[in-house]
């Protein structure tokens, strides 16, 4: 038995009770926990962070991995985040 996987989820927004389809696509939601936004880019910039970040908050999801396919060796493309901690200390955002 595998995962559980959707591609190219789309995501709306609700504001103020109106739900609005403004085309946000997260690219694999797994097993209904995990957000992977996938890039090939020359590097990992804020606001490919801030993407994955706004996904986690839309969808009210705390993990999610940013995978970047232009590296030499695929593990220093890979970043994971938490909503809600910081990642290189462990301990809740205040």
């Amino acid at each position: 038995m595998g995962a559980k996987v959707e591609c190219e989820k789309i995501l709306p927004v609700v504001y103020e009770g109106i739900r609005i389809e403004i085309g946000y696509r997260i690219d694999m939601l797994v097993d209904d926990a995990v957000i992977v936004e996938i890039k090939s880019v020359e590097s990992i910039l804020p606001v490919h962070e801030s993407q994955l970040l706004t996904y986690l908050r839309l969808d009210h999801k705390r993990v999610g991995l940013l995978l970047n396919f232009n590296v030499v060796r695929l593990r220093e493309g890979i970043r994971r985040r938490i909503l809600g901690y910081e990642e290189d200390r462990g301990s809740p955002l205040k």
